[in-house]
């Protein structure tokens, strides 16, 4: 063999034996991501991890999830968001303005996602859509001007209602704004408005046997709230209760408005992609929904004694039987 040969098939034995590990290497590379929630993950878990792997993300692979639930006490989401600050991950999925609110307090580094926050603007968590600014970005869910509609929807459901409890989550700064809009939906439809703010699933029960001794006809849900126990609670009471989370009528509540989850819980593994990948919270622009739903849980309004409207039931994009 001639020596130039002989160097040649050295360096291709090298080459190919250097290729592997440096493949290996990559392949080692775990994205690690926080995921915080109020409450139960569902149905975000299953639509933001059926969106990464839409991405090529693997969990144990290419990508390690930590989900941390406050389970219903919002006190407890900067606890679990400092966590999240010391186990170092790489970024912060924070479902609901509260876990926004939280997961900000507790850092100015880590890239956070909204998935979604209502007025993120208004709130102070970012410096406007277009240039966000700082480490948050993500999806803007416009549900404070959604609660006119919300209250407009129960109002056609119940022709005869004069008396609605808006039922507010004292740790989302979404709270004014959302009585603000229900109230002037109300002066409208010559509804009153009466509100009652709660902390923790603690409260829910007290709370509703408020609004039985103000004759509530109906209750507006502020989506960041729990969903399953005061769905529970108001059917026991037997208050037909709306909310702009699709959830709520999924875990039994009556009705809801809302932008698509779907379409947000989707998104929200993009932004998280385009993070992973190197972008900068700061320079992606906030997105707002563009599909918006109407889910009437057709077995609540039975239990409730209510006949849903032909008008609603044309107009509802989902009826769960």
């Amino acid at each position: 063999m001639k020596r130039r040969e002989f160097i040649l098939m050295l360096g291709g034995a090298a080459s190919s034996l250097a290729r592997p590990v440096a493949v290996e290497a990559q392949q080692a590379k775990v994205s690690r991501i926080g995921v915080l929630v109020v409450a139960n993950p569902e149905p975000f878990s299953s639509m933001f991890r059926d969106a990464l792997r839409d991405l090529g993300y693997i969990e144990g692979q290419n990508l390690q999830i930590e989900f941390r639930s406050a389970e219903g006490k919002s006190t407890a989401l900067p606890g679990l968001a400092d966590e999240f600050v010391r186990l170092k991950v790489d970024a912060i999925i924070a479902v609901q303005t509260p876990c926004v609110q939280a997961a900000k307090q507790a850092t100015k580094d880590i890239p956070i996602v909204m998935a979604p926050a209502a007025d993120p603007v208004g709130t102070g968590l970012i410096a406007s859509l277009a240039r966000p600014g700082g480490n948050v970005t993500g999806l803007s869910f416009v549900t404070p001007d959604l609660q006119g509609k919300n209250l407009e929807l129960m109002h056609e459901m119940l022709p005869a209602m004069r008396r609605v409890t808006f039922l507010g989550d004292v740790a989302d700064a979404n709270a004014e704004p959302f009585l603000n809009q229900t109230q002037v939906a109300g002066r409208v439809l010559s509804v009153e408005v009466n509100s009652i703010m709660v902390k923790g699933s603690d409260a829910f029960e007290p709370a509703f046997a408020e609004m039985i001794r103000q004759h509530a006809d109906a209750v507006i849900v502020q989506p960041s709230l729990p969903r399953k126990p005061i769905a529970e609670l108001a059917l026991q009471n037997h208050l037909p209760a709306i909310s702009p989370n699709r959830g709520f009528p999924e875990s039994g509540g009556l009705m809801s408005y809302s932008g698509s989850l779907a379409e947000v819980y989707r998104k929200a593994a993009v932004y998280l992609d385009k993070i992973i990948k190197g972008g900068k919270p700061a320079d992606m622009p906030v997105e707002q929904p563009t599909k918006f739903e109407l889910v009437i849980n057709l077995k609540t309004a039975k239990a409730l004694g209510l006949d849903v409207p032909s008008s609603l039931r044309i107009r509802a994009d989902q009826m769960i039987e």
